[in-house]
């Protein structure tokens, strides 16, 4: 790590960071999914934030939602433009004390961000897997990154937090590997996904296996499905805002003009930023990969998977404290699913504090800057801290 940088809205930064690969699962010790197929070697690409303390114990997990990556906070270099996804939480003093704290974020299984996934090469073919990829869980994603905690030395985990899919990672962490993680704070986030969140992400895989350049995921080497993964953005963006947010910022006004076009271009403001959205979206992701993880986002189902059924039974499996925290106008996973996992929580005898915090951005509030979350991120891990020192 180098010296810290200024950045001139969020004050310091966690500095230059370097992104980084672990590989393993190398044949014949081939990792094995759920789906029961065995894939190797797999990589997985990780960032770190801060300092390890002599004895591991100031570990933290940071868990990214969809189309995340591991790059939660600093930047490359000293002329990169852009922070990490996440730089208003992580870094000296935020939320996620980089001074305190070791932070560790990887680029989930299935994804294009560096991490093994349907666009990397398959070692047997010499080419991208493609459809030739297996299907993926929640769970795998969470088993390769326990591999790479092993990998690392770090056999307890101070905190595993994380927001949306990332939420998802930190129940399956704490249901999975009880006894390595001391606290969690899943946010904004779900045990399993409702009727309407799997209708979206269908009408969005749909939106990009119509598309003729899909060629049935088999696209590597010519035109790629931009139009298709370009309008599952779109339709994926809608559900991450809220009403209040997009009156807001757009309401009715028109883009550029003083009246109707008269014909399908952009007329409104917020046609046009969500085709922006969706132009901007396919330089940096892969199609295969939005298939990928949200079909893993429609499996996990915390209750059939560890608990029979039962939420209170899945969550007496596990041993951490937790801190869970909704948003009011977050209409993908509404507070109703949040205060279930806490009631759930409650009943299965662990330690748990609950927080909603009124916000019109929407689902998409937990990766803004928010100083009611950053001070409730920041008390509930400097408690778990000391109690687990004494």
């Amino acid at each position: 790590m180098s010296e810290y940088i200024e950045h001139d809205k969020n004050g310091i930064s966690a500095g230059i960071v370097e992104k980084k690969f672990y590989t393993f699962a190398r044949d014949p010790d081939l990792l094995t999914l759920e789906c029961g197929s065995k894939i190797g070697p797999v990589t997985l690409a990780y960032e770190t934030f801060g300092k390890l303390a002599p004895n591991k114990d100031n570990v933290i997990l940071i868990l990214h939602a969809l189309s995340g990556d591991s790059h939660a906070a600093g930047y490359y270099h000293q002329n990169d433009p852009k922070p990490g996804w996440w730089d208003t939480m992580v870094g000296p003093g935020k939320g996620i004390d980089t001074q305190k704290y070791f932070v560790i974020c990887s680029n989930i299984l299935g994804s294009c961000m560096g991490s093994t996934g349907p666009s990397s090469i398959n070692s047997v073919t010499g080419r991208s897997y493609g459809l030739d990829f297996p299907l993926v869980t929640i769970g795998d994603m969470v088993v390769v990154q326990k591999a790479l905690m092993d990998h690392l030395g770090i056999q307890k985990i101070l905190s595993v937090v994380g927001g949306s899919i990332g939420g998802m990672q930190v129940l399956e962490w704490c249901a999975r590997y009880p006894e390595s993680v001391v606290s969690a704070i899943p946010l904004a986030t779900t045990m399993k996904h409702s009727a309407l969140a799997i209708a979206f992400n269908e009408v969005a895989r749909q939106a990009i296996m119509a598309d003729p350049n899909w060629n049935k995921g088999n696209y590597y080497s010519g035109n790629k499905p931009d139009l298709g993964l370009a309008l599952a953005r779109m339709i994926g963006h809608i559900t991450y805002l809220s009403d209040e947010s997009m009156r807001l910022k757009f309401g009715r006004r028109l883009q550029d003009r003083a009246d109707f076009s008269f014909n399908f271009d952009a007329d409104f403001q917020v046609e046009s930023y969500l085709r922006y959205q969706g132009s901007k979206f396919v330089e940096r992701f892969d199609a295969n990969s939005f298939l990928y993880i949200t079909k893993a986002a429609d499996y996990f189902d915390l209750e059939k998977q560890h608990g029979e059924g039962s939420a209170v039974r899945a969550f007496q499996k596990m041993r951490s404290a937790f801190l869970v925290v909704s948003f009011t106008s977050d209409w993908l996973y509404p507070t109703y699913q949040s205060k279930a996992m806490v009631q759930a929580i409650k009943k299965s005898g662990l330690d748990v504090s609950f927080c909603e915090i009124e916000a019109q951005w929407g689902h998409d509030a937990f990766l803004l800057p928010s100083e009611r979350l950053s001070n409730l991120m920041k008390g509930f891990l400097e408690r778990v801290r000391v109690e687990c020192r004494k």
